[in-house]
């Protein structure tokens, strides 16, 4: 079953980003004191639990705690960041984002399946 990771480490997304050609990456942007990124951070793990897109890789980066991959995230895609936050990079480039009550199961399967 696929599972998120968390990443805390600019170098660990600047391998993530270089290599979204070959393998695109979900990103999902979590605030660790926000109710509403709690709810997003539950319909990312329902649709984990479910039938994931298994040729994605699926990562967690907590905005306060790690706040300079936020930022550099926002900065390679050019996605204005928010919190909860998702994001779809591919070859580059963000390719769906979406944020707050909008991150949820149903979306992420229809984005990803």
């Amino acid at each position: 079953m696929s599972q998120w990771r968390e990443i805390d480490s600019q170098e660990e997304w600047n391998q993530l980003f270089e290599g979204s050609s070959e393998k695109p990456v979900v990103v999902l942007k979590h605030s660790t004191t926000c109710p509403v990124s709690a709810n997003a951070l539950q319909e990312f793990e329902n649709y984990l639990s479910k039938q994931p897109n298994e040729q994605v890789d699926y990562v967690l980066v907590k905005v306060i705690e790690s706040r300079p991959v936020s930022n550099q995230i926002a900065e390679d895609t050019g996605v204005k960041h928010a919190s909860p936050q998702i994001l779809y990079v591919k070859d580059k480039e963000s390719v769906w984002n979406t944020s707050h009550w909008a991150v949820t199961e149903a979306h992420i399967t229809a984005v990803l399946n």
